[in-house]
């Protein structure tokens, strides 16, 4: 299954909506970017306003080297013709549904990545800026890289290597345990409600997400819906 899908001349996003024969709640998938044009992220809003409560992603408090990490994809907006957006809360989040977020906070993200070893602990931190700054050059049309193609099973060695890195473990481990368990409580809970609950995480978490979902508590994908991420000129 594709999440995300790279072509010659855009980067779509499939919306993804789960659900299980025995209970009527359903779970709806949004695969993010980080950056991508303000198009995409007011689509999604759009589609936010029809959830009856959202589970999102994002580090709690602050952390210096969170924050150089995070310079992989914030320098690409400031550069105004690139045409590009920063994912942000205010711009995303309608103001009439309930938030709920899940996720790990900066110390705790910090002492995961301290688990790596030194040499690449070190190179991750100088490394975030650094692609930041050749996206930022490039424009839109670095995103059209095929390491940035996301599905449900790697479909090459390369990705199959990728998904299985240290740094992803490291990155994603803890994170996507605590999203699971607390879309398990909201199973438990509410699973007899028709409603609709929104995931709006990271693209690289949504393979997570699905299996998870699927294994621990028997939603299927049951739809998807395209959207596009950008369409570099």
């Amino acid at each position: 299954m594709q999440i995300i899908e790279v072509t010659g001349y855009a980067v779509r996003s499939a919306v993804i909506t789960m659900r299980r024969t025995e209970t009527p709640l359903e779970f709806v998938i949004f695969p993010m970017l980080h950056v991508a044009s303000p198009t995409f992220y007011s689509q999604v809003r759009l589609r936010l306003r029809e959830c009856d409560l959202i589970v999102i992603e994002g580090i709690r408090g602050k952390s210096v080297a969170v924050s150089a990490i995070t310079l992989a994809y914030r320098f690409a907006p400031r550069r105004r013709r690139n045409g590009l957006q920063e994912q942000r809360d205010d711009l995303l989040l309608p103001d009439d549904v309930p938030v709920v977020n899940p996720d790990v906070t900066a110390a705790e993200a910090i002492e995961d990545l301290k688990t790596l070893p030194r040499w690449m602990y070190v190179l991750l931190m100088v490394g975030a800026p650094v692609m930041g700054l050749v996206f930022a050059l490039r424009g839109p049309r670095a995103f059209l890289d095929e390491d940035l193609v996301v599905e449900d099973l790697p479909s090459t060695l390369r990705a199959e290597m990728m998904a299985d890195g240290p740094v992803e473990h490291a990155m994603a481990g803890r994170r996507e345990q605590r999203l699971l368990d607390a879309l398990g409580e909201i199973h438990t809970e509410r699973g007899a409600e028709p409603i609709r609950v929104a995931v709006v995480y990271g693209a690289g978490h949504v393979p997570a997400i699905v299996s998870g979902l699927w294994d621990r508590y028997g939603y299927r994908p049951r739809e998807a819906e395209w959207l596009t991420v950008l369409v570099p000129a």
